[in-house]
């Protein structure tokens, strides 16, 4: 199984069953994904959704949106609770213009799941973190 690292973002392979969260980048030695977000840059985008063989979730978001940054907390203890399941990041609209207008980002937040670099699932607008969790699964359960 591949998985990029959430610190140098270099491109780990992870046997089969083993989770995300207890491998160890061969690059830079740290643990590849520990629950919490990656921050993302229009670069690193690519990489991180078309090179993970597990699901990612991406907040679309920016600094000056209100329900952006109130959403944050929940955003967070999703992808901590999530760990196993799926990849969390974050991508700044503000920083990342051309990706948000290439894949038709019109409100922020938007949610987004990835699998193989295709999109599979959106959803507009803050979500407290329970709401957040079901549609998350919800999506998950639809993909083979």
């Amino acid at each position: 199984m591949l998985i990029v690292c959430a610190h140098c973002h270099s491109t780990n392979r992870i046997p089969e069953g083993r989770k995300a969260s207890e491998g160890q980048c061969g690059k830079c030695k740290q643990t590849i994904w520990q629950g919490k977000p990656v921050d993302l840059s229009e670069s690193q985008f690519a990489k991180y959704t078309s090179k993970n063989d597990i699901p990612v979730v991406v907040d679309f978001w920016a600094s000056w949106c209100g329900p952006c940054k109130a959403m944050a907390p929940a955003y967070e203890q999703v992808s901590l609770q999530m760990k196993d399941q799926a990849l969390f990041a974050k991508v700044n609209t503000e920083n990342a213009q051309q990706l948000g207008s290439r894949l038709n980002i019109r409100s922020i937040p938007t949610l987004a799941v990835f699998r193989n670099g295709q999109e599979v699932d959106r959803i507009a607008g803050a979500l407290p973190a329970n709401q957040l969790q079901q549609w998350i699964q919800q999506t998950l359960s639809k993909m083979p």
